[in-house]
């Protein structure tokens, strides 16, 4: 077991993208941090990625975890607290995209593959962390907000916004019960990132059914959509000196968006130059 002076943050799904973009943020500002997924051979790389920061500092570990499965997600902790001596901060993340299609022509798999990533995989992620900074005496959880969660609708993304609105609403229920059961020594927050350009908006179904993008698609991506590099830069400060319960880390604004479409004849860019 490690002395208790850095910070401990373990991070759900966070062998790629906005996941891991977060864990190397937060050991850059000095944090010890522990990613997990389902995938061993991205966890293997993405952990010789983050032992390159802050060697002399900060440690690293993975563990696999698949979050629908809770006994995986009490693993994922228990490996947490045993190399590092608690956990200051847990994230929920792990999430997959929805198929860009209606829920009449979706599948029950897929339709039971986004409850169970999105919205059940948060619920017990967080039931997890609760119990474990119950006994501990302090913590902080952040699940991850999406498309949905302020009640945009669009054809292609109900059963995707359908999880999110409810990860939104379980969230801020949590923070009321840990204001009740805690005193808000436990802290559960919302993390709200915005739209990323990573493999999530091309692929749904954990990586397994590509999405291709209208040009439509692609031109709203490009005012709006950030690189998750430049999202944990704002962020993960923030994640780690908040002390409100209930509070919201908030990225892309609707004043942020209302600039972007103002200034978008000036703001030329293309994340999908080049491809097919």
């Amino acid at each position: 077991m490690e002395d208790k002076t850095a910070q401990t943050v373990v991070i759900t799904g966070s062998s790629r993208g906005f996941g891991l973009c977060q864990a190397k943020k937060f050991k850059e500002l000095g944090c010890n941090v522990v990613i997990s997924g389902v995938n061993e051979t991205n966890l293997a790389k993405a952990l010789a990625e983050l032992e390159q920061i802050n060697p002399q500092d900060t440690r690293a570990v993975s563990v696999v975890c698949n979050v629908t499965e809770r006994s995986n997600l009490e693993k994922l902790w228990d490996s947490a607290a045993d190399a590092f001596g608690g956990v200051d901060i847990w994230v929920n993340n792990a999430g997959v995209n929805s198929p860009d299609r209606p829920v009449c022509e979706l599948t029950e798999r897929e339709i039971n593959n986004i409850l169970d990533v999105d919205l059940k995989g948060v619920v017990s992620g967080t039931a997890v962390a609760f119990a474990g900074m119950r006994a501990q005496g302090y913590g902080k959880i952040y699940n991850v907000e999406g498309y949905g969660s302020n009640d945009a609708m669009m054809t292609g993304l109900t059963m995707y916004g359908t999880a999110k609105r409810a990860v939104t609403y379980f969230t801020r229920s949590m923070a009321r019960e840990s204001h009740d059961l805690t005193g808000d020594c436990i802290k559960v927050c919302r993390l709200s990132p915005g739209i990323m350009i990573t493999d999530f908006i091309t692929h749904a179904n954990g990586g397994e059914t590509s999405i291709v993008l209208s040009d439509k698609t692609k031109k709203f991506y490009n005012i709006v959509a950030d690189y998750p590099e430049t999202v944990v830069d704002y962020v993960v400060p923030r994640m780690i000196t908040n002390d409100k319960n209930d509070a919201k880390i908030e990225w892309l604004t609707g004043a942020k968006v209302a600039v972007r479409f103002l200034t978008a004849g000036f703001r030329k860019r293309d994340f999908f130059a080049g491809q097919e």
